[in-house]
C-alpha cells in the first residue's frame, strides 16, 4: 500500500483545507473572556469572538484555502506563487492568533472600547480560551501544506491535456498534426478514423 507523502497534492490540499476550515470555524467562537471596570459599563463581563478580537482571521483563512486550491490546478509558475501566498496567509494568521493568546487583556480592551463607540482600549482583566491556541495549531497545518507544496509542486500534474487550450501537435517527423480540438472546430468527428487527419 502506497503511503501518502507530505509533498503530494492530496496531502497539501487536505492539510490546507483542514487548517483553513478550523480557522473559519474559530471565527465565531469565544477567544477571550474577562471583566472591565468602566464608569459607563460599570463592572461587567465582556467576551470577544475570534472575528472580533482577531481581525482578519476569517479573511486570511479564505485566502489560504483559495491559494491551496489554486496551487493544485495551475501551471508550475503560478503554483509556486500560490504556495507562497499560502505561507504568507499562514504567517499572518499565526501573528493574529499569537497576539490574542499572549495579550488577551489588550485584545479584549480594544473590543470593549469598540462596543462603547470609543477608540483605543479599556483596562480589562482577561484570559484567553483554548481557541487562539487551536488557531495557532491550524496555522501549523497551513505552514506544513505550504512547505509540502513548495517541495512537491514540481512533480504535480495539472488538470490534464483534455482541459488545456487547443493547439497544434507535432507528428513523428515534426509535421503539424491537427489535434482533436482542431478537428472538432472544423466540424469533424475525431473518433471517426475514416476522415482525413485521423491518426
Amino acid at each position: 500500500m502506497n503511503r501518502i507523502r507530505l509533498t503530494s497534492k492530496v496531502s497539501v490540499i487536505l492539510l490546507a483545507l483542514l487548517g483553513a476550515g478550523t480557522l473559519l470555524a474559530s471565527g465565531g467562537r469565544t477567544w477571550v473572556t474577562g471583566t472591565v471596570d468602566d464608569p459607563v459599563l460599570g463592572a461587567s463581563r465582556v467576551t470577544g469572538t475570534g472575528s472580533q478580537v482577531a481581525s482578519g482571521v476569517v479573511a486570511l483563512a479564505l485566502v489560504a484555502a483559495a491559494a491551496a486550491l489554486a496551487s493544485t490546478t495551475s501551471g508550475p509558475v503560478v503554483r509556486r506563487i500560490t504556495v507562497v501566498v499560502l505561507a504568507l496567509a499562514a504567517a499572518g494568521e499565526a501573528w493574529v492568533a499569537a497576539r490574542v493568546a499572549f495579550s488577551p487583556q489588550e485584545a479584549l480592551g480594544r473590543e470593549a472600547a469598540r462596543s462603547l463607540g470609543r477608540t483605543g482600549t479599556l483596562e480589562t482583566h482577561a484570559s484567553a480560551t483554548s481557541w487562539p491556541w487551536v488557531a495557532l495549531a491550524a496555522c501549523v497545518l497551513l505552514l506544513l501544506a505550504a512547505v509540502g507544496g513548495w517541495f512537491g509542486a514540481r512533480g504535480w500534474r495539472g488538470l490534464g491535456a483534455r482541459y488545456e487550450a487547443p493547439g497544434a501537435t507535432a507528428g513523428a517527423r515534426g509535421q503539424r498534426v491537427a489535434s482533436d480540438w482542431d478537428r472538432l472546430d472544423a466540424g469533424e468527428d475525431p473518433t471517426d478514423r475514416d476522415q482525413p487527419g485521423a491518426g
